[in-house]
């Protein structure tokens, strides 16, 4: 690979005395139900990879001052495009959102956002009228005209921009429910889908992104961490008739789980294999994990 390969040590080494007002508290509220973060991972690796986003945004905003000047134009602020991908239950969305509060704490002064791509997906019924239903999360289960839109519009420095918003809980798109984007100095768009190729072939998602993030880990790994996600799913769910997992809840928890492992190899491991694999060397940072979610290799696109 043409990466630079660093252990966690390595790595500190590079920022080591990064300080950020954060306890237990504020990480219980990030972290994903199964995913384990801790406050050495934040000063370890997230602080020194904050700090190099930190460097690549000055860049950012130089250049774009230096190109409204060449051209003698006055254009609004740009965001700088953050994009975090990573296959199902590796953690992506922890990451993003240790990412966006830590930015939010050590650059103040800009606005930070954060969306997922989850949101773009077509509705459960859509999906059923295409027959796709067996293949959500799969790159034709998405609507990827509308995600292109919208980065296109964000690039344009557009004033308030709608983003679709997804339940876990219903297992769907929320109807006639948005969030609302108005011009951050810094977007996190956090998916599976976020460096692969869509239907149009002219265009990547990851051609509006300024820096980009792969979580990885072993497939053995992640099956683990689905199924373990899936557990505290149906131990939250079996009290609300509404959430799309409270029928395995209240049912049989072996078939339950067995239906769980039929999920992840025919339809998770594939996606993985065949679909978001592949783009993992398109992006610029690679945080690797082993066991318990441990972040043990970075590798920094040379």
């Amino acid at each position: 690979m043409n990466y630079y390969q660093f252990d966690r040590e390595q790595w500190h080494s590079f920022y080591p005395d990064g300080h950020v007002q954060l306890n237990e508290d504020n990480l219980n509220q990030i972290r994903g139900l199964n995913d384990r973060v801790s406050l050495d991972d934040v000063d370890v690796v997230y602080l020194p990879l904050v700090q190099l986003i930190k460097l690549r945004y000055a860049q950012y905003l130089q250049w774009q001052q230096q190109k409204t000047n060449f051209l003698q134009m006055k254009e609004p602020r740009i965001p700088f495009i953050i994009g975090i991908a990573g296959p199902v239950a590796v953690g992506k969305s922890t990451t993003a959102r240790l990412l966006s509060f830590l930015l939010d704490q050590l650059m103040p002064e800009e606005r930070v956002e954060m969306i997922t791509t989850d949101g773009f997906l077509f509705s459960n019924a859509e999906l059923k009228r295409r027959h796709l239903l067996e293949r959500k999360g799969f790159p034709e289960s998405y609507d990827m005209k509308k995600l292109l839109t919208f980065l296109n519009d964000v690039k344009r420095g557009e004033s308030v921009i709608k983003s679709p918003v997804y339940s876990h809980a219903t297992y769907d798109v929320v109807p006639d429910r948005m969030q609302r984007i108005d011009r951050p100095d810094i977007l996190i768009v956090e998916g599976i889908n976020t460096l692969q190729l869509p239907t149009n072939e002219r265009l990547y998602v990851s051609d509006f992104f300024d820096f980009s993030i792969y979580v990885d880990a072993q497939p053995e790994l992640i099956e683990h961490w689905f199924l373990e996600r899936f557990g505290l799913l149906l131990d939250s769910a079996f009290r609300d008739p509404t959430n799309y997992y409270y029928p395995y809840a209240i049912g049989d928890r072996d078939e339950a789980f067995d239906m769980a492992r039929r999920i992840w190899q025919e339809i998770d491991l594939k996606n993985l294999e065949e679909f978001i694999l592949p783009t993992r060397n398109r992006a610029d940072l690679i945080l690797h994990k082993t066991k318990h979610h441990l972040i043990n290799k970075i590798y920094l696109r040379k």
